[in-house]
């Protein structure tokens, strides 16, 4: 197989889709679809279930996907350096849980680095896509929590895709909610007393579920829940539905000042949390910058 060949794979796997890809890529549908019928022949796998919608990554397809990314991104950077002469190009990819600090030690990784060819993501997005992401190699590292809840379930999924658990720091679960809020004077909260407020919730789609959920108590039934999907809903929904979530007690007040606040919850739970790897790779230069900087908030 070819490297152009890989490239067909990414992009009809990015679009989902033979026919978008075809038009992406300038060719014609039946080359394409040939295209993809000589890999999976030379491989001796099916990368892609054809449906009505278009196409789907088998589970193997995945795998193979992880391994296309690397080959077409290592010769990318032989390109960069030996035929167009420019400084290598650094790619690092973070898929994480919604937390703020994650984001605030990305910006700080970006700070440290200081070249000026670099392609780095921020993914924010659902435990089992974080999962994925790593796994198929998409991206270095991802960032997530293990509770006494979740643990068992979600050893079992890292052992099964060949990933490692490390653990950065431990938090005490605490609610987040507007600075005017009737429970903001509380020095503790009990999950009773969150019971007549709406309940905020990340959505996890096709993993919905206490072992995938971003928030503890999430089996917790509650009378009023909203899900969403983006960070800074959250915050709104919190200030102008006086909802609640449930997560770690860091937030940097920079972000909204004083208009949003955590208080602990009064539960016996704890959030471990960490990052996970592909147990064949170690952390590169860049991986170590940025555990290096999620690191400094186990003090918060």
């Amino acid at each position: 197989m070819t490297l152009q060949q890989l490239k067909y794979m990414i992009t009809i796997a990015e679009k989902g889709s033979i026919t978008e890809a075809a038009k992406e890529l300038f060719i014609s549908q039946p080359s394409l679809s040939g295209a993809v019928k000589e890999v999976e022949n030379e491989a001796g796998i099916t990368i892609f279930n054809r449906c009505r919608a278009g196409v789907a990554l088998t589970t193997e397809g995945m795998e193979f996907l992880g391994y296309a990314r690397q080959v077409v991104q290592q010769m990318e950077l032989l390109e960069s350096r030996y035929i167009d002469n420019q400084p290598e190009k650094q790619r690092f990819c973070i898929s994480t849980q919604h937390y703020t600090f994650a984001a605030n030690a990305f910006v700080e990784l970006v700070q440290q680095f200081g070249q000026e060819r670099y392609e780095f993501i921020l993914n924010e997005t659902q435990t089992y896509q974080i999962i994925m992401d790593v796994r198929n190699r998409f991206s270095d590292l991802g960032v997530l929590y293990l509770s006494k809840a979740n643990e068992n379930v979600l050893m079992k999924v890292f052992e099964e895709y060949n990933l490692n658990f490390y653990e950065l720091f431990t938090a005490t679960p605490h609610v987040f909610l507007r600075k005017g809020h009737p429970l903001a004077d509380r020095e503790k909260i009990s999950l009773e007393d969150l019971k007549p407020y709406p309940r905020l919730n990340f959505v996890q789609g096709a993993y919905e579920s206490s072992n995938f959920a971003e928030e503890l108590f999430s089996n917790e039934i509650a009378e009023k829940s909203i899900r969403i999907s983006d960070r800074a809903a959250i915050v709104n929904f919190m200030i102008g539905l006086d909802g609640y979530t449930i997560s770690s007690g860091i937030f940097p007040r920079y972000l909204h000042g004083d208009s949003i606040i955590s208080i602990p919850l009064d539960e016996d739970e704890t959030m471990r949390i960490g990052y996970i790897l592909n147990k064949d790779r170690e952390l590169s230069r860049l991986g170590e910058i940025y555990v290096e900087a999620l690191k400094q908030y186990q003090e918060d």
